[in-house]
């Protein structure tokens, strides 16, 4: 006979957390490429949206990594 736990695949947490990069990523590269729109549209000398936009989203991914992590 089977065993009925619900045991989860380590599948599933590795597609879980390959989802969570692949977010990681775009929320990155979007920032980049708003930025740098932004910079391009205000013209200033120093890229400020090109700078400040990817570190906002990568700080809204770490806080989403955290917050899908079990509690023990």
């Amino acid at each position: 006979m089977k065993n009925s736990t619900n045991k989860k695949s380590p599948l599933s947490d590795y597609a879980k957390y390959s989802g969570l990069a692949f977010q990681m990523m775009a929320t990155i590269a979007l920032g980049v490429w708003g930025g740098t729109k932004l910079d391009q549209w205000t013209g200033w000398k120093f890229p400020v949206f090109t700078v400040i936009l990817p570190m906002i989203g990568i700080v809204g991914s770490i806080i989403l990594l955290i917050r899908s992590l079990p509690k023990q």
